[in-house]
C-alpha cells in the first residue's frame, strides 16, 4: 500500500475516533497534539462509559481522556507493547 494511502487511511480512523470524543476531551486533545500526544484508540467495556487511551510522541507513556477533559496519567490498568 503506497505511504499516501496509509496516510489517508490513518487520518480516517483517527477522525472516526475523535467524533466519539466531547467537547471537553477534545479540547485537551487538541492541546496535547501540540507537544505530540496522539489518540490512539478508544477502549469500549459493556455497560461502561467509553475510555479515550492516548500515548505521549516516544510512546514511552499513555493516559486516559477522562469524561471532563482532564488527563489521568494513572488509569488502573495496563496496556499491552
Amino acid at each position: 500500500m503506497p505511504d499516501s494511502e496509509r496516510r489517508k487511511a490513518a487520518s480516517e480512523k483517527l477522525a472516526r475516533l475523535k467524533r466519539e470524543l466531547n467537547d471537553s476531551q477534545v479540547n485537551t486533545l487538541n492541546s496535547l497534539e501540540q507537544f505530540g500526544w496522539e489518540l490512539k484508540f478508544i477502549r469500549h467495556k459493556l455497560f461502561q462509559d467509553p475510555i479515550a487511551v492516548v500515548f505521549d510522541g516516544n510512546r514511552e507513556k499513555f493516559a486516559v481522556l477522562e469524561a471532563d477533559g482532564k488527563l489521568n496519567e494513572n488509569p488502573g490498568f495496563d496496556i499491552r507493547h
